[in-house]
């Protein structure tokens, strides 16, 4: 016997023991077999120092939907879990909470004392964000998760930088990277943000050598470097400086001879075609300073402050050093003048610090050689993105690709597997930590003090957490994964990273689909953030709503790619429908006696009806699906929830259960149940809780509804005939009853129908319903003749099937109906006349504001329409 419901459904007493009880008997378990496809999806591993945001319930429901479906389907799914050791932002952490509780610094700690902290740090919150996605429904094979600096994926992080340092794809060497002062470390291009700021051009003088009086005039909007310049650069064709290339010029404040070149860099329309050349402070100065043998001179610190090379200005900030520089430049006569210019300026995507680019020591991934292949896999359809409009986004990005710098100065990360020789200066780069220099054989090695960017572990996610550089069962069973889920705004960081370091490591692809979803923004359209203060607790939304209900919330306002807005109220409406579900299957429950879930041999019109209905929704979710149109799907199950079988199906299974009909009971019971079953089935993925609890209650066979089969299309099941008729029957209630409402006539009030149509049978058939459920006291089904006009006294209401009449007496006293309705035409023809003459004033339509004008406009027509109603309606009287 089927079990009972409670009378309310409780989300917080359901979820975690339904919950449990997956996670005890192995339901999230990824198996290989042999006999089934394997469908894998590896989590986008949010950073240990995560809590679960609106962003991350997005990506966890998603991934959710999918792999539940797949799982149904019959797939051998697996999801990998796990979490990023997200280098700065946890080293950050850690440092404030030793700086705000102890005082202290890294430095004071060393660095094994400072690692052992952030580890106990990791150990102590680093599930938090486990424990959360749990509380959303997310059906990971826990068993597997993985973290970037475990002791599998760290072998591979190693072993991938030997294997391209050995193939000359990574390499060490002076470049102008990023580097944030405030973080202090390098960036790569990636996590550099520009933005619009407003600024200066300042234009300064610089005296040519032995020409007394004459100047080079020189445009920049850095000044706070010009300690740092080594020479000044004009375009070879600008025939205003022609004479001046070849000769040197002096460098103000530094009393310091630098050369005039020529380069076709140099934009002649820009300032003044002159630029002051700073090969260690600009991308650009570097490459024209390499092309011209320029001397590299440093003159800011990893701090942003001037050092020793800065001369007078040494220890100062580089903004109070650009003031000082260009008060001292006034002074000396040396300030042609200053423009106000706004630019372009780079800031660290963490903190939002200007960044500053330096010359420095770092280490590099050669990108030209690895993106050939990435951009192949894209092209030519191997890896797909849904929407397909984001592919653009990665091919331009991987076009003009720079050298990835991948060394950080930072301690907590993988550190760099390079070891220098303190007596011959060679680099042995080894996995094993190496006792010699593999050059000199000295023992005085010393090991690079730089970690590698996060983003080059997590490059190797999809492959180093089935086991790989190891040809692991799982590795060999599923490997390449098949769907990535992930935000528009990680494309450059992750999946460009993903897909060239598996197509060189592992010869493949590492997925087959990028599934990109938007942002979750406030109600506003605003990106939520701290500063506004307005997120949205993901939790507290589950809390109160429940799970289900947020994550049905989530996945409705969802079209891929495309940002969504999360309105609080659409929780509270996800939570009704939850509630709808309840109560219909309560109400089944309470009239269940069967024991065995199955179709009856004998079906009724409305029988054959819901199910041919079912039976076109289930392709449709099903194709929804697959093409990761995952909110169209769930609207559909939805609807087919709420309207066919709740507020139809329902209430005409009605009189059978209620009936003495003994077979026709149980009938009905039986395609109840069926549809109940099968839609739960549907609704599975998009609602885990609320489904299982039901289907549990049930009869069933098996033990979970997330391991049961996806339903199918049975071509036994489609009746487009009655599907057909009963919709005629539908078409008919829905008007009868909107008219009674218009009329405010209770449903108690029964009155006689006569329904003239040419769909006799139907409509004979359908006696039942129109009785039951259009409030009839007695049906008569007549032939409908073309051009009969409309009896008097009689309530008419057409269908495209049907001419129904209701005599008005029955429904309504008909003097004081009368009465009603004239004093309804009446107040609506005067406010109509009030609104003509506004309109036909000149002043009004041409001093009003044009939306006004057309509002009043909109108004005085739908008044027109009622007033024709009311007419109609008076004169059928």
């Amino acid at each position: 016997m089927p079990k009972e419901l409670n009378k309310i459904y409780e989300p917080q007493e359901v979820e975690d023991r339904i919950y449990k009880m997956w996670e005890e008997n192995g339901c999230f378990k990824g198996r290989r077999d042999p006999d089934k496809k394997p469908f894998t999806i590896v989590m986008p591993p949010p950073n240990v120092t995560g809590q679960l945001h609106m962003g991350h319930a997005m990506d966890s429901t998603l991934q959710d939907i999918l792999i539940r479906f797949k799982r149904m389907e019959g797939y051998a799914a697996l999801w990998v879990p796990g979490t990023d050791h997200a280098g700065i932002a946890t080293q950050i952490k850690v440092e404030e909470e030793l700086r705000k509780n102890e005082g202290l610094t890294r430095y004071d700690l060393g660095r094994d004392k400072f690692l052992e902290r952030v580890w106990e740090w990791k150990k102590k919150y680093g599930n938090r964000i486990v424990e959360q996605q749990k509380k959303l429904g997310a059906s990971c094979d826990w068993s597997r998760a993985r973290f970037t600096m475990d002791e599998g994926l760290s072998k591979a992080v190693r072993h991938v930088f030997v294997s391209l340092y050995k193939k000359g794809l990574i390499y060490k060497g002076s470049r102008i990277i990023n580097w944030c002062p405030h973080c202090v470390t390098a960036l790569s291009d990636a996590e550099v943000e520009y933005k619009d700021k407003p600024g200066h051009l300042w234009h300064l003088k610089y005296p040519i050598k032995g020409e007394k009086g004459r100047y080079v005039i020189v445009a920049t909007t850095r000044p706070e470097t010009m300690m740092g310049d080594t020479g000044v650069a004009v375009n070879p064709n600008d025939e205003r400086y022609k004479d001046l290339v070849g000769k040197t010029c002096i460098l103000p404040l530094m009393d310091r001879e630098i050369p005039i070149v020529a380069d076709e860099y140099v934009d002649m329309e820009f300032g003044t075609g002159c630029v002051k050349m700073t090969p260690a402070h600009d991308p650009n100065d570097f490459e024209v300073g390499l092309r011209h043998n320029l001397e590299t001179i440093r003159v800011l610190d990893d701090n942003g402050k001037v050092n020793a090379n800065g001369g007078k200005y040494e220890g100062m900030d580089r903004y109070e050093a650009r003031k000082a520089v260009i008060a001292d430049l006034d002074q000396m006569g040396l300030l042609e003048k200053t423009e106000d210019h706004a630019h372009n300026v780079g800031t660290c995507y963490r903190c939002g610090t200007d960044v500053e680019p330096i010359i420095s020591a770092q280490w590099f991934v050669k990108m030209e050689p690895l993106a050939k292949e990435a951009l192949r896999v894209v092209n030519e359809g191997e890896v797909q993105f849904v929407p397909d409009r984001f592919s653009k986004t990665y091919t331009n990005w991987m076009e003009n690709v720079h050298d990835w710098c991948i060394s950080r100065q930072l301690w907590w990360g993988h550190q760099i597997p390079a070891w220098t020789c303190q007596d011959c200066g060679h680099i042995t780069v080894s996995e094993e930590d190496p006792t010699e220099c593999e050059h000199c054989r000295s023992h005085h090695i010393k090991q690079e003090e730089d970690v590698l960017d996060t983003w080059f572990s997590s490059a190797l996610w999809p492959f180093s957490t089935l086991g790989w550089p190891e040809q692991t069962e799982d590795f060999k069973y599923f490997y390449p994964t098949d769907v990535l889920v992930t935000g528009y705004d990680i494309i450059f960081f992750w999946v460009a990273r993903m897909i060239f370091s598996a197509c060189e490591h592992t010869g493949k692809p590492p997925f087959h689909t990028v599934f990109i979803h938007g942002l979750v923004r406030d109600d506003k359209g605003r990106k939520m953030s701290k500063s506004l203060g307005n997120g949205i607790d993901p939790l507290e939304m589950a809390d109160k709503y429940g799970a289900d209900a947020l994550r049905f919330n989530l996945v409705t306002g969802n079209s891929p790619g495309n940002d969504m807005r999360f309105y609080t109220e659409r929780c509270e409406a996800m939570r009704n429908f939850a509630n709808k579900i309840w109560n219909a299957s309560r109400f089944l429950m309470m009239n269940l006696t069967i024991d065995k879930c199955e179709l009856p041999e004998h079906l009724e019109l409305e029988d054959k009806w819901i199910l041919s209905k079912l039976n076109r929704v289930i392709p449709e979710v099903t194709e929804n699906m697959e093409k990761f149109e995952l909110g169209v799907a769930a609207q559909k199950v939805y609807d087919f929830i709420w309207d066919s079988y709740c507020d139809w199906y329902i209430e005409l299974t009605k009189a059978r259960l209620q009936g003495e009909d003994q077979e026709a009971k149980t009938n009905a019971q039986k395609v109840l149940c069926y549809v109940l079953t099968e839609t739960l089935k549907l609704l599975h993925p998009f609602m885990p809780y609320i489904t299982e609890e039901i289907w549990q209650a049930l009869p069933h066979e098996g033990d979970f509804l997330m391991l049961q089969k996806w339903p199918e299309h049975h071509v036994s099941l489609d009746f487009p005939e009655e599907e057909k008729a009963m919709e005629l029957i539908m078409d008919a209630i829905r008007g009868i009853r909107t008219r009674r409402a218009e009329m405010n006539v209770p449903p108690s009030k029964k009155a006689h129908l006569t329904v003239a149509t040419l769909e006799r049978d139907v409509f004979t058939a359908g006696i039942p319903f129109l009785k039951r459920l259009a409030s009839a006291s007695d049906v008569e089904v007549v032939p409908f003749i073309e051009g009969q006009a409309e009896q008097e006294g009689q309530v008419t209401i057409v269908t495209h099937a049907a001419q129904i009449s209701i005599p008005l007496g029955e429904l309504v006293d008909l003097e004081k109906e009368k009465a009603r309705v004239q004093k309804e035409l009446d107040k609506n023809k005067k406010l109509l006349t009030g609104l003509q003459g506004k309109l036909s004033n000149p002043g009004f339509v041409s001093k009003a504001p044009a939306n006004v004008v057309e509002a009043e406009r909109e108004r005085a027509a739908k008044l027109t329409a009622l007033i024709d109603k009311l007419e109609s309606q008076l004169k059928n009287m």
